[in-house]
């Protein structure tokens, strides 16, 4: 039927793409980025943070770390609250990507000191064991350049005033990049809205457990803890854990829902059973000594 009126079919098909564009790529754009769309609290970045964040795309960060958390129930127990329209209003161009080498960093932000991202981008398997991520040590060779960075801020409006470009001087790259990760995610009260909360009462099921059951434990604290606290709890990013007497009970807190304004993140994500064998792993390296 349609093959004997070729006009009318183009026509037809020419206004179903049409109808199909507008709906798809016109439309959305009329709702998003509104007044209510913004975020109270989220702020441009500084000049430091700015150029981190072009270091960070030359680096090709992008290419291996998303910078979105999915409204979708597994990336919001990992990463925290998804991601809104509103963090993102100074972001030019975004950097959502779609491809996850490495975890996101939409929620990185004050997840840890900046020592810890200082020696994270020296040797990342320092750090995170099992990672591919490449050293990027070198960058603390290159100074950043003020009077570069005013340039090209005056060619992008950026809003910075010449003593906010003088404060760059001294600084390098890494610094500028370390500064930029501390950005990401930290303007808006997401640890808030999604702190853990432990229900019922907290009984140690390994308070019985023998030396060499709790010694087997060792590679969990390898894992999770010893790159912050030392390999033997003799504190390095973290403090010394040997000698702390901490209650069951207060530990099992401490390391399940982390210290939000202490650099320490939540590891409610290993579960409670590992969250125990770190634990009694912790208390009895302190009391007994080397394991």
């Amino acid at each position: 039927m349609w093959e004997k009126k070729p006009v009318l079919l183009i026509v037809l098909a020419t206004c179903a793409i049409l109808v199909g564009t507008i709906v798809t790529m016109v439309l959305p754009f009329a709702w998003v980025n509104t007044e209510a769309d913004r975020i109270e609290g989220v702020t441009p970045y500084t000049a430091l943070q700015q150029e981190g964040r072009d270091v960070y795309i030359r680096e090709g960060c992008n290419n291996c770390h998303t910078q979105t958390v999915r409204p979708l129930v597994s990336d919001v127990l990992r990463y925290g609250e998804y991601s809104k329209s509103g963090e993102f209003v100074y972001d030019r161009p975004f950097l959502w990507g779609s491809k996850r080498t490495g975890p996101d960093l939409a929620r990185l932000g004050g997840k840890y000191p900046d020592e810890w991202h200082y020696k994270h981008m020296d040797s990342p398997r320092a750090m995170v064991p099992m990672t591919n991520m490449p050293d990027y040590e070198w960058i603390r060779d290159y100074p950043l350049d003020p009077q570069m960075i005013q340039r090209k801020m005056e060619t992008l409006d950026f809003p910075y005033t010449a003593e906010e470009i003088k404060a760059l001087e001294g600084k390098n790259e890494m610094d500028a990049i370390v500064a930029y990760m501390q950005k990401l995610g930290s303007d808006i009260p997401w640890r808030e809205a999604t702190e853990t909360t432990i229900v019922g009462e907290l009984i140690n099921p390994y308070a019985e457990a023998d030396q060499a059951t709790i010694s087997s434990w060792a590679p969990l604290f390898s894992d999770n803890c010893a790159a912050c606290h030392g390999a033997r709890m003799e504190g390095d990013i973290g403090p010394e854990l040997i000698g702390e007497d901490y209650d069951d009970e207060i530990l099992f807190e401490l390391i399940y829902s982390g210290i939000t304004d202490g650099g320490m993140p939540s590891f409610s994500s290993l579960g409670t059973d590992k969250v125990w064998k770190l634990t009694n792993f912790i208390r009895n390296y302190k009391a007994d000594g080397d394991q």
